[in-house]
């Protein structure tokens, strides 16, 4: 009589636990179907937000690689007009600063053409800054650059080889390019 019933408190015990688990995972599992349901809507209210950017955006002229918004002139203008285009569209001009940002260059590029990038040293002689402000820490200079040809106040860059991955060249700010703007938006 003992053992059974040692086995019948045994068996309760089970249960009770087996019922806490149970309890445990259809709580879990509606906390999941919960989780799952906020996402997919958050999902959808990502996308609405981002095509209504996005549509705004490629109307007019914009080009998007994660994470900015990219345009490129169909005009030719000094560096610091170019730079003021830029600012009037809520953008500056590129920063190239990753080798991630080259590959979208090269691949905004594919019509071959020389183009402002926010890139000077226009404040300090030598120093080069982004137009954030931000010191240049990584380069792409083509050989032989910067070089201030023949003497020139060269204090601005362009991508001038736009095929190789060493392409900047300083040249002055005066000259008449196409340019890059570029422009973040936060989600």
């Amino acid at each position: 009589m003992h053992g059974q019933n040692i086995m019948s408190k045994g068996a309760k015990m089970i249960d009770y636990k087996l019922d806490i688990l149970l309890n445990i995972y259809n709580y879990s599992l509606e906390k999941l179907k919960i989780i799952i349901i906020i996402s997919l809507l958050m999902s959808e209210i990502l996308k609405v937000f981002l095509s209504n950017i996005t549509d705004h955006n490629f109307q007019q002229g914009w080009v998007y690689f994660y994470p900015s918004f990219y345009y490129i002139s169909s005009t030719k203008k000094s560096w610091h007009d170019s730079r003021d285009d830029c600012l009037q569209r809520g953008a500056d001009l590129v920063i190239i600063n990753k080798i991630g940002l080259i590959s979208v260059a090269y691949r905004l590029l594919k019509f071959h053409k020389t183009t402002w990038i926010g890139l000077s040293d226009r404040e300090t002689e030598g120093i080069w800054k982004w137009v954030d402000g931000t010191p240049m820490t990584k380069s792409y200079w083509a050989r032989g650059e910067p070089n201030s040809y023949e003497g020139k106040n060269e204090d601005c860059v362009e991508i001038r080889y736009p095929d190789e991955e060493k392409n900047w060249n300083d040249i002055p700010c005066e000259d008449q390019r196409f340019w890059i703007c570029e422009k973040t938006t936060a989600l």
